[in-house]
């Protein structure tokens, strides 16, 4: 009631300053309806890099362009964001969405009933039609759509400093195995990194599939990440991956452990070194730079026009509300987030490609349009290993990749800890 008397103790005062002909208009006068306020979304992500900080950029300027009012919560590294957005969800203080992988990652979420699902957005945006299968597999689940795909990454691509090469004496860009170890011979000849390689688990691990994918060939690849087979593990051509990889480890520099991935690509950048196993999302570093494909650097998206093509990416997922204003946000996320104009603005940015099918790639630059020319043929297309494996298989084989990366293990220990880490989990 207080409140009351002081509002009506207002009006009283305002009625008496301004007579009685403004109160007979007050009183005919309709009033005014309030503006909407915007749709308010709080992001919980960890895309803190130069590139990833644009692509953001890009990505809020559309949800506040449709009326939305983006808030960022932006955490450092992938593992510490999803803890931070699972504690805040089972805490009762969920964000609107947050960040994941294009993985198994927000199952345990879904199944315990946490995630709101986007249903409409996905109906509306024909995502069915549009999506790739590996991608519909991981966001559609009972049913249901509980998670927006943002883009597509492929985590094995193969990039070379132009400068590096040019100082090393190589003239092309390497198109087999044997012609990559060539290649960077020549590098560490001419006194330059020859692999430019963040020592962190998660990137060994970017490395292994990356030959696993180009030296073993998709048949093995499922074998091995899918099917879990021992007989493949224990394989010649599996042994002669392991070997692949373990080979690579002799051409990065001391300076090579607990590195970030984007300063290994600074070292590209640099003309320090010459070749780097990374994720599309290193495209973001060479825009940042100024640096152009094709002019200043080379993309590799396998060795050979079979080559598999690894689907990896981001999706925003919707941690349970009952708030409807709440709700409406993340109608809309979904719907902008998964817009050909807003799936291509944020790719050129973070150096992906769109997860829709039905876009102009035109605006993309000529890494971006080799990779959505290789999605059209689906006999091409893996799932990254998170798509196969649970979090703690995954774990268990990056651990088992990481050792092996780092110490003196001999190869069929590493082979055999495989089969068990992998059918234990």
């Amino acid at each position: 009631m207080k409140h009351a008397n002081h509002v009506w103790g207002k009006l009283a005062l305002l009625l008496a300053a301004t007579g009685a002909a403004a109160m007979a208009q007050a009183q005919t006068k309709p009033a005014a309806t309030p503006a909407a306020a915007p749709l308010k979304a709080e992001v919980i992500h960890w895309w803190t890099s130069g590139g990833e900080s644009a692509a953001v950029k890009a990505l809020a300027d559309a949800y506040s362009a449709a009326g939305g009012a983006w808030k960022d919560t932006a955490v450092a590294l992938g593992e510490q964001a999803r803890s931070v957005a699972i504690n805040r969800i089972v805490g009762g203080n969920p964000p609107t969405a947050a960040q994941f992988n294009t993985s198994k990652q927000f199952l345990d979420v879904v199944d315990q009933g946490l995630l709101n699902h986007v249903d409409e957005a996905a109906a509306a945006g024909k995502w069915e039609q549009v999506l790739p299968e590996t991608v519909l597999k991981v966001i559609k689940v009972k049913g249901h759509f509980y998670a927006a795909p943002v883009n597509i990454h492929m985590p094995a691509w193969i990039w070379t400093s132009k400068a590096a090469f040019k100082k090393a004496g190589i003239t092309a860009e390497p198109k087999t195995m044997d012609e990559l170890f060539a290649a960077l011979d020549k590098l560490k000849a001419a006194g330059l990194i020859g692999l430019a390689h963040g020592g962190q688990p998660w990137q060994d691990n970017t490395v292994f599939a990356a030959v696993l994918s180009n030296v073993g060939g998709r048949e093995l690849y499922l074998k091995v990440m899918r099917d879990r087979d021992p007989k493949a593990i224990m394989s010649p051509e599996f042994k002669n991956v392991l070997l692949s990889f373990k080979r690579l480890q002799s051409y990065v520099d001391k300076g090579s452990p607990g590195r970030n991935w984007n300063d290994a690509t600074a070292l590209l950048i640099n003309g320090k070194a010459g070749v780097q196993f990374m994720g599309d999302w290193a495209k973001g570093e060479f825009a940042l730079a100024k640096q152009e494909a094709g002019r200043d650097y080379g993309c590799i998206a396998g060795f050979g026009p079979n080559s598999p093509y690894i689907i990896q990416g981001d999706v925003l997922v919707f941690p349970k509300t009952n708030r409807p204003e709440a709700i409406k946000a993340q109608k809309l996320l979904a719907t902008v987030a998964t817009t050909p104009a807003t799936q291509i603005a944020f790719s050129i940015k973070k150096g992906s490609i769109p997860a829709r099918s039905d876009v102009d790639a035109s605006q993309l630059d000529i890494c971006g349009q080799q990779g959505v020319a290789i999605m059209k043929d689906k006999s091409r297309h893996l799932g990254n290993g998170e798509v196969y494996l649970t979090p703690d298989q995954n774990g268990a084989m990056q651990d088992i990749v990481t050792a092996y990366w780092n110490r003196s293990i001999p190869v069929e220990k590493v082979q055999k800890d495989l089969i068990a880490a992998l059918n234990n989990n």
